[in-house]
């Protein structure tokens, strides 16, 4: 495997591989872009490390492409001579649809783009994969397997992708603003900071785990915590009045739009 661009997701993806036993680190070739951060990362990872694209293709079974938006268009037109049909080549750029990706490298090799999200450096991540034109089940399946190894894996059409981004990719962000909205709230009613950001954190992976376990759809959850008459209710009215809902929405959507921009930005 070779690993084009080996910053935070293919470390991550990389080190869960590792874990589950279904790559070993002699087989793995990493690349960065500088000298210095390839002796980093080889310490780290303890995986050969270098700059050198091309030669860390050849000979690959699979090259995970983990470089920014801006850079897949470079760097696949430099490993073009050497990718061949024979090889799968797995996208982790944002943005960037896998007809672009067959384009630039001018040649039928089979793509799958997929779009991971950072909990998945605990292992409870939840990555979106998709086929390019010349990818088939099989070349999902070895996807699968391998970001099945940092959390969960859906299969989805390629329109979604940048929704995908918008929602789970940027997701943790949000919610870490309104987990610790959350303890802000429990620090203002008295609770001591560690505590309150203790029972903000384990309510919120509580909720989470209920809804995914379920199968319930959050509202009917909701309404099963609303007590006539009770304290929710009265959060929740506050929670109405600050547009909390729109503005999540919003966030979302508006995270989508620049998903879509994100391959052509400076």
């Amino acid at each position: 495997m070779a690993v084009l661009g080996a910053g935070k997701i293919g470390s991550i993806l990389l080190q869960g591989l590792f874990e589950n036993g279904i790559l070993q680190r002699e087989h793995v070739t990493a690349t960065v872009a500088h000298a210095e951060r390839a002796r980093s990362v080889a310490k780290m990872l303890k995986v050969k490390t270098g700059t050198d694209n091309v030669a860390a293709v050849r000979g690959a079974d699979i090259v995970l492409l983990a470089v920014k938006p801006q850079q897949v268009k470079q760097v696949l037109e430099e490993i073009s001579p050497a990718v061949t049909e024979k090889q799968l080549v797995i996208s982790v750029a944002a943005s960037v649809p896998t007809s672009y990706m067959e384009s630039a490298l001018n040649k039928n090799v089979p793509v799958v783009r997929s779009m991971p999200n950072t909990p998945a450096m605990l292992g409870v991540g939840i990555t979106a994969i998709c086929p390019g034109a010349h990818a088939n089940s099989g070349h999902l399946e070895t996807a699968k397997v391998f970001f099945d190894t940092v959390g969960r894996t859906v299969m989805v059409d390629e329109k979604h992708m940048d929704a995908v981004t918008g929602l789970s990719a940027s997701g943790p962000a949000y919610i870490y603003i309104i987990l610790e909205s959350l303890a802000e709230g429990g620090v203002k009613v008295g609770l001591p900071r560690d505590l309150a950001t203790i029972l903000a954190a384990q309510t919120t992976l509580g909720a989470a785990k209920v809804v995914l376990e379920t199968g319930h759809h959050p509202a009917l959850l909701k309404d099963a915590v609303t007590t006539p008459a009770g304290c929710t209710v009265d959060g929740i009215m506050e929670l109405e009045e600050g547009k909390l809902r729109v503005t999540l929405i919003k966030a979302v959507v508006k995270a989508t739009q620049r998903a879509r921009e994100l391959l052509f930005a400076s």
